[in-house]
């Protein structure tokens, strides 16, 4: 998700996501899709010749329309579990055309030297992209140019139990009932090293949080420490805290948006907080590498399938994120966007914490304390 400990292979953002399909969608109120013959064309002249490396799910055929008319059929997809997996792949020798990590690691795509810039003016939607979702940090150099074009967000926050939580927090909803002894045994910590340092670090009021000083990170080790004392067990899938909030054993939780909207669909009453101290926000997108041999228009041309409304229906309706274009929005039904808890993106965006990777030293630092506050040390 974000920092140096990346998402686990068993069950990824993205895995997850693709794993919900259906069942968003009808959690969703049964939204229609932007169907493929939306995108009635001419016939391709050859068969399209790009490569994409990419998450699993999201190769569906529902998110290129556009290309698919022009181009008669979808890039070759490639995929990974995790970013880590996907940067060593490329540096290995790997010649993937388009890429699709997220903010956090495209400095270090950059620093490998494996980008090449992005023109803007061939992105025939880039005036439309929520203006909050650009200019990301590590997504440009210091000559100003970009490396990154957004496609898919969503968050992450305290998902709890409504009916279990005091009255009070539906008032002042915090990060710290992750660290608040009255629910001790019942809350759960996202088993990741950035997330976990990063929210104590937020709800220590600290502000640099992707790269506390000493002092800084010894008051985090020690809120992390209690925390430990409270947490009823560190989750690496997502379905174990959908359980287990949905039978009572846990109060909250930290999680992502589709947690929300898979409990909601089963009558669970639960809520998904927007911290005093900052909800926090996940991009990812697309990158051009430079070892591609594919061609560069069609990697425009599936850059522009990608951000078009069309595409972005399908991702809110198929796995509820919010889509990169601006426009898309007015296309889903509001019912939807409530349902999903998406229904004011600008405002949303406006006030996010948006994740990035922690620059050397601080990568490892993080990975090393959580581990230690584990293990009780």
């Amino acid at each position: 998700m974000q920092g140096s400990s990346i998402m686990k292979p068993t069950m990824t953002r993205r895995a997850f996501g693709a794993g919900l399909g259906a069942g968003a969608a009808a959690a969703a109120g049964g939204a229609a899709f932007v169907t493929l013959s939306s995108f009635a064309g001419r016939p391709a002249q050859a068969a399209p010749n790009l490569t994409y490396l990419t998450w699993g799910g999201y190769d569906l055929p529902e998110f290129d329309g556009q290309f698919i008319a022009k181009h008669g059929g979808q890039p070759t997809a490639t995929f990974f579990a995790d970013q880590d997996e996907a940067l060593e792949k490329v540096r290995a020798g790997f010649k993937a055309d388009v890429v699709h990590p997220c903010t956090e690691t495209v400095i270090r795509w950059r620093l490998a030297n494996l980008l090449k810039p992005i023109d803007t003016a061939r992105v025939t939607a880039w005036n439309d992209i929520w203006p909050d979702l650009k200019g990301l940090m590590g997504t440009t150099d210091e000559s100003g140019n970009v490396f990154f074009v957004p496609f898919e967000w969503g968050n992450s926050s305290v998902i709890y139990r409504t009916d279990l939580v005091d009255p009070a927090y539906l008032e002042d909803e915090s990060w710290g009932i992750l660290f608040d002894e009255r629910y001790k045994g019942r809350i759960s910590m996202y088993d990741e090293a950035a997330a976990a340092v990063e929210v104590a670090g937020q709800v220590l009021g600290y502000e640099n949080i992707f790269s506390m000083d000493d002092a800084q990170l010894a008051e985090v080790r020690k809120l992390l420490l209690k925390q430990r004392e409270l947490n009823r067990f560190y989750w690496g899938d997502q379905t174990e805290i959908e359980q287990a909030l949905a039978s009572g054993e846990l109060v909250a939780a930290y999680a992502w948006n589709s947690a929300v909207v898979n409990l909601k669909k089963e009558g669970v009453p639960v809520a998904y907080a927007n911290p005093k101290e900052g909800i926090r926000t996940w991009v990812c997108g697309m990158v051009l590498t430079n070892l591609g041999e594919g061609d560069e228009g069609q990697a425009y041309d599936f850059i522009n399938s990608r951000l078009d409304p069309s595409s972005g229906v399908n991702l809110i309706t198929m796995y509820g994120y919010g889509h990169s274009n601006m426009k898309t929005f007015e296309q889903v039904d509001p019912k939807v966007l409530e349902e999903l808890g998406i229904s004011d993106p600008g405002s949303m965006l406006s006030r996010s914490i948006f994740l990035q990777g922690e620059e050397p030293p601080f990568d490892k630092i993080y990975v090393d304390l959580f581990d230690e506050v584990k293990a009780g040390s």
